[in-house]
């Protein structure tokens, strides 16, 4: 809608993840290189965690891009399957061909002549589960089963959870206190600092194809870290809605009136009210106590 007007490719605040516009902050960098020396050790689980719209999944895709030839690797969007089935889904991302009909004992057997067809290949196998904590207890504790494959040398396989902090709660549970102990490494994300913010607006407008001046001016910039919280996801939708004002308007630049308005239309967004109302309420209640004082 507004591509024309401010001179871009492609929209730049998209909630699709899209690892093309991924923006190395501090907390997705220290987490990626987390992720890349648990794999390279061999561990054999990893868990990564973080609030809703801090990028989880953008992470998860951009650091299975990031792996080479000698890995092989399964992504599974949506863990909330029973054992049986998460099996079944994992056989087919590893292009196990199974024949119809298969029962439990052929499926884990030929997970494992795979595992091992890729061990002798001397490649490592790296499982992502993006929403773990939608995953069942049960269906963890065969994952975990499923992990005790392993060589002299090294595991056959490699879980990487990526999930909110509920996971944390539910691997707090006794049931599950063999699995917790696995996890060798971990990470939780954090929302971006403000400097962030504004560099993460600069870097998906450039990333759009954006060469003109500086588009978010600093105050609008500062009001989207504040009505976001530096939430990635809520960044982008306020920022999006904001181009929108802005270009509804004719205006070339997003100010903060811009910014202000696609956050009263953002109901995730934390609503705050403005500082004068601080400073009228403080006003009331001097007057009352001046007030009180004279009537005493």
């Amino acid at each position: 809608m507004y591509r024309s007007h401010f001179g871009l490719r492609e929209p730049p605040f998209g909630i699709t993840p899209d690892t093309s516009f991924a923006y190395a902050c501090t907390s997705h960098q220290e987490a990626l290189n987390t992720l890349l020396v648990a794999v390279r050790n061999g561990e054999g689980f990893i868990k990564i965690t973080g609030e809703v719209g801090t990028g989880k999944t953008l992470l998860c895709r951009k650091f299975l891009s990031t792996l080479d030839q000698n890995h092989v690797s399964a992504y599974i969007p949506n863990p909330y399957l029973e054992p049986r089935t998460l099996l079944l889904a994992l056989a087919e991302e590893l292009g196990v061909a199974l024949p119809k009909g298969t029962d439990q004992h052929q499926l884990l057997k030929g997970l494992t002549r795979a595992l091992l067809h890729f061990a002798r290949q001397r490649k490592t196998v790296v499982v992502c589960l993006d929403e773990a904590q939608a995953m069942p207890i049960e269906t963890l504790e065969a994952l975990r089963l499923l992990t005790n494959l392993e060589t002299e040398k090294r595991k056959l396989l490699q879980v990487v959870l990526f999930g909110q902090p509920e996971l944390d709660q539910k691997l707090e549970q006794e049931s599950v206190r063999q699995l917790r102990q696995r996890i060798s490494f971990q990470y939780k994300l954090t929302a971006l600092a403000r400097d962030e913010v504004d560099h993460y607006i600069a870097h998906r407008l450039r990333v759009a194809g954006y060469r003109g001046n500086r588009m978010f001016t600093r105050p609008a910039s500062r009001l989207v870290h504040r009505f976001s919280s530096g939430v990635p996801r809520l960044i982008n939708i306020i920022s999006h809605k904001a181009m929108l004002l802005a270009y509804g308007q004719g205006a070339q630049q997003v100010l903060p009136s811009h910014v202000r308005g696609a956050a009263m239309d953002t109901p995730a967004a934390p609503k705050r009210r403005p500082w004068w109302w601080l400073g009228f309420a403080m006003l009331l209640l001097s007057a009352g106590g001046v007030g009180w004082v004279l009537l005493q």
